[in-house]
């Protein structure tokens, strides 16, 4: 056999390294379990399974490359928010209210409802813009240090991964100076890649204006007015 003959074009990776994993050893199971079984439902079985060991092995799924998905999904889609700002108001009182998720969607528009499970536990809500719906997502509270930083996470094998830290500093006119940083990221897998979609710059804009409603609302308790954001275009 000549080494130098063609062996057919690469296969573009497109299934991420835990979905690799799991194909092999459910595959792996199908095919032991369809092989033992040697009727018509066994050799589907094996089948299935030699299907998901080749899309484990190669990270190349044919499925996902028909809809479309032939590459891993973008992590520039991603949404990284950092600002810091300045309230008037003192940093208990500031940390107290953040404390709070449930105060959130006083002034974050795109925030739909936060509701408590318990001390740490809470279920989000969230508005995507140009009226595409809403995602959902459980999260924990994973750092709290009173009156200095509250910092949280999404629950694994939620909708949306997201993760949000606030700093709290007391400034020596009795001011809070807050450093947030908000990050919202699309799962692994080909559900994650449509996640990503919406992750558009119009969604970015609609969080840096709720961070900064805050000054107004904590100042004046007054919810600000809802922007008329353009649709997000997709």
């Amino acid at each position: 056999m000549n080494e130098n003959a063609a062996v057919g074009p690469k296969l573009s990776v497109n299934v991420n390294s835990w979905e690799r994993v799991a194909s092999v050893a459910v595959g792996a199971l199908l095919a032991i379990d369809g092989l033992r079984n040697k009727n018509k439902s066994g050799l589907i079985k094996a089948a299935a399974g030699g299907y998901l060991m080749f899309r484990g092995a190669s990270g190349h799924c044919p499925v996902y490359s028909v809809a479309g998905k032939h590459h891993l999904p973008d992590p520039a889609k991603n949404i990284n928010i950092r600002t810091t700002l300045y309230v008037n108001r003192p940093s208990k009182e500031v940390y107290n209210f953040w404390r709070n998720l449930s105060n959130l969607p006083l002034f974050m528009q795109h925030i739909k409802s936060i509701k408590n499970i318990d001390e740490t536990r809470s279920k989000w809500k969230a508005s995507l813009p140009g009226h595409l719906g809403s995602i959902k997502w459980k999260a924990e509270i994973v750092k709290d240090e009173p009156g200095r930083l509250i910092g949280w996470n999404s629950l694994p094998g939620s909708m949306v991964e997201n993760a949000g830290k606030v700093e709290f500093r007391q400034t020596d006119n009795g001011g809070t100076e807050l450093r947030v940083v908000i990050t919202y990221r699309a799962p692994l897998g080909v559900i994650g890649a449509g996640i990503a979609k919406l992750f558009t710059p119009t969604f970015e804009k609609m969080i840096e204006n709720d961070i900064q409603s805050f000054k107004s609302y904590i100042e004046t308790g007054v919810r600000p007015e809802t922007k008329n954001l353009s649709k997000a275009i997709l």
